[in-house]
């Protein structure tokens, strides 16, 4: 069920964990994570380097290398998670679940069964998030925050106007 990646980044033999612009530390992510997620114009640009992810909200920065290469929110193809906001925001790449699919069944029903679905996918063996989630992460992580923020906000105003 776990889909990170392990392993360290080295820059002339000391480890290069942080973003070159934000300073945050990065997880790596396969080069294969990269070339999927990047704009086709910009693929001739993935060199062979290891890839960062830079998961930092306040930062363009979506992937970086030990070598400088950076792609930004600009040179990828979709949204990325914690760099957007709104109903729009993905959270699940591999189904296609938006913070705004949370939010709808949670307004609804007063609750969202989207997690055990996609917890259920996942022992099916159906996922790929190391690929298809630019994080090169499991997608559950930040579900379940996810739930957990609209939950909190809808139970405390008891409205769906509260939670927008």
């Amino acid at each position: 069920m776990d889909c990170c990646c392990s392993g360290a980044v080295k820059a002339n033999g000391s480890v290069l964990a942080a973003c070159q612009i934000c300073g945050e530390p990065g997880r790596i992510v396969a080069k294969q994570t990269v070339a999927h997620h990047v704009i086709s114009e910009k693929l001739s640009s993935v060199g062979d380097a290891e890839y960062r992810f830079c998961g930092s909200a306040d930062c363009d920065v979506v992937y970086y290398s030990v070598d400088g290469n950076i792609f930004t929110t600009d040179t990828v193809r979709e949204l990325v998670t914690t760099k957007t906001k709104g109903d729009d925001r993905p959270l699940c790449y591999c189904f296609g679940f938006t913070e705004g699919n949370l939010r709808q069944e949670i307004v609804l029903r007063g609750e969202t069964t989207i997690p055990a679905q996609v917890t259920q996918f996942i022992k099916e063996k159906l996922c790929s998030c190391e690929i298809r989630n630019p994080a090169g992460s499991c997608c559950l992580g930040e579900m379940n925050r996810t739930v957990e923020r609209i939950g909190k906000l809808y139970h405390q105003a008891g409205s769906e106007k509260a939670i927008k």
